[in-house]
């Protein structure tokens, strides 16, 4: 039977040309809108999207949906708790952009040095003021902070390093490397630094991160950049800080961007002098969307040929106390299905079961994940199963 992709947004031609190569029935509608997607994804296998969202209606709208792929880094714009009622799976392209994002981040820091839009406009309108245009600091020697030092944020600092910034992470466990300092507590950093770069997903910690509080910590000038998600900065706070401190801002996202690829946009952050906007496109380079194109089609092929999910997002984490039962066991048919058997008897659910194979074929160790503990009896009886060599019952 075959399989049919929907892509709902900008996909190279060759990438898509390779899925049709591989017996898919592919659906190429890249300027579909969220809310036109429910009817068109009703017998749809997979769906493919960068911005577009995947609501709610959508998912339960199609009949045959099982895998979403955001070609990209992030998976707002996808319903999660609606596709884990369905057991459909989601998957990203983490990393794959993260160059481009980075390129941008540096650019606007530059651009917002220099006036290089302000530049531009004036030349356009016939106006030379090379007077004002000729004060800018430079941003060699300037104390850059990373919000946020994931792929994005490990490739900014690579480049801000290279500008002879001095550069700092928040993140303690991950910045050895890289030619970076490490900070912890924010209101000992901000007041230090002249550049802010945010590089977060948003959750609920994050969302409005940057307010009135974190606003009255930055020095005057500071410079704010924020490729990330728009919901991280509170934009009201952010306007009140900028008469207060005269704070610069060059920003690929906002609240209320519009859905669609042309068309006309408002903003509270339009007309201010000190903001710099750019029309989300942080990763959208060639050489970013080549690479974003590819891992889709790596991963669509993995689910398709071997069952493999890779980047599988929505998959359960289990951070509580759980407890875990590896038994080593002949790998002979119907050992796991015996062991299953004697395991009903404590109703214990299972979350997780992993078969792995010993070199020869001979033997096979079997890892399975549950919610509470087995009893004495249960255990013992497992061992009595004449196939079985030994076990192992642990909380993890």
């Amino acid at each position: 039977m075959t399989l049919k992709v929907l892509i709902a947004d900008q996909f190279p031609e060759k990438y898509i040309n390779i899925l049709k190569a591989k017996d898919l029935d592919v659906l190429y509608q890249p300027k579909l809108g969220e809310n036109e997607m429910p009817e068109v994804a009703k017998d749809v296998d997979i769906i493919v999207v960068r911005s577009t969202k995947v609501n709610e209606a959508t998912i339960n709208a199609s009949e045959k949906l099982n895998l979403i792929v955001r070609a990209g880094a992030g998976v707002n714009n996808i319903n999660i708790p609606a596709a884990n009622k369905k057991g459909i799976y989601v998957t990203n392209c983490p990393g794959k952009n993260s160059i481009a994002v980075a390129e941008l981040a540096l650019g606007l820091m530059v651009a917002i040095d220099r006036k290089i839009p302000d530049n531009v406009i004036d030349f356009r309108n016939g106006v030379w003021n090379k007077g004002l245009f000729s004060k800018a600091q430079g941003i060699y020697g300037k104390n850059l902070g990373i919000i946020g030092f994931g792929n994005i944020g490990k490739e900014v600092a690579a480049r801000a390093v290279a500008f002879g910034m001095n550069v700092y992470a928040k993140d303690i466990t991950r910045v050895e490397g890289y030619g970076v300092k490490e900070f912890s507590e924010m209101d000992k950093i901000l007041p230090i630094l002249d550049i802010i770069t945010v590089h977060l997903p948003l959750t609920d910690g994050t969302r409005k991160l940057f307010n009135r509080d974190m606003f009255k910590l930055m020095k005057p000038n500071t410079i704010l950049i924020n490729t990330s998600r728009a919901e991280v900065i509170d934009e009201d706070d952010l306007l009140e800080a900028i008469e207060e401190k005269n704070i610069f801002c060059g920003f690929d996202v906002f609240v209320g961007e519009p859905e669609g690829k042309t068309g006309e946009v408002s903003s509270k952050l339009m007309n201010n002098k000190n903001i710099y906007i750019t029309h989300h496109i942080g990763a959208s380079t060639e050489q970013a969307q080549e690479a974003v194109a590819e891992e889709t089609v790596n991963i669509i092929r993995g689910y398709i040929n071997s069952g493999v999910i890779a980047h599988w997002v929505n998959k359960a984490r289990w951070e509580e106390s759980h407890y875990q039962l590896v038994v080593k066991h002949y790998d002979k048919p119907g050992v796991i299905a015996n062991i299953l058997n004697v395991m009903k008897k404590d109703d214990v659910n299972i979350e997780e079961v992993e078969n792995e194979i010993f070199a020869g074929g001979m033997v096979a160790k079997c890892t399975i994940k549950l919610k509470q503990p087995l009893t004495d009896g249960v255990l013992e009886e497992i061992r009595g199963i004449p196939e079985i060599i030994n076990l192992a019952h642990v909380e993890l």
